[in-house]
């Protein structure tokens, strides 16, 4: 069961909750991923209520996104997400199937083909009405060092040296799963 919401309705849940953690769940080619987010912004973008990610280059959930222009949000109501989130936001999609890693069960969509997850039942569905790669000349010195160190590697789950691909998703349902 599903009790719907307008996206402003939990608004503050999802932006507080941004710092700990949100699922980005992508699916495409038989393959559903969910990724640990901590950046996001829900707002609105051409009269639409947008809730916009942002994917480093070198994720498999990019690729995903790139494909299926779908995604869901999820935010936890309540405790117990924490290992989810550290599973989804340590491990690659590419060589670990995190729905079954973590056990994750997944549940119907209203308006895309991507799934909710019923463990962070608080959800958004959203299909992206446009993407920006980041111009790392346009973004203020300090964030570069701090957030994109030429010295990491990029080439492992963890890694932060990549840039970003902003994805504006425009929100389509909004809802609980109970």
């Amino acid at each position: 069961m599903k009790r719907r919401l307008e996206p402003w309705d939990c608004a503050r849940e999802l932006l507080q909750g941004l710092p700990g953690g949100l699922l980005l769940t992508a699916g495409a080619a038989g393959r559903v991923n969910p990724m640990t987010i901590g950046w996001g912004t829900l707002g609105i973008q051409w009269a639409t209520p947008i809730f916009t990610v942002f994917v480093r280059e070198n994720r498999f959930t990019r690729q995903l996104l790139d494909q299926n222009p779908e995604f869901t949000i999820s935010a936890p109501q309540g405790e117990g997400a924490r290992e989810i989130l550290s599973l989804c936001g340590t491990k690659s999609g590419r060589e670990l199937d995190k729905i079954a890693a973590a056990g994750l069960t997944l549940a119907e969509p209203e308006a895309i083909s991507v799934p909710a997850i019923r463990e962070l039942p608080l959800t958004l569905e959203c299909r992206v009405v446009y993407r920006q790669p980041q111009e790392p000349a346009a973004i203020d010195p300090r964030f570069i060092r701090r957030f994109y160190p030429p010295e990491v590697d990029s080439g492992f789950c963890g890694a932060n040296r990549d840039y970003h691909t902003a994805y504006y998703g425009e929100i389509l349902a909004a809802y609980i799963l109970e």
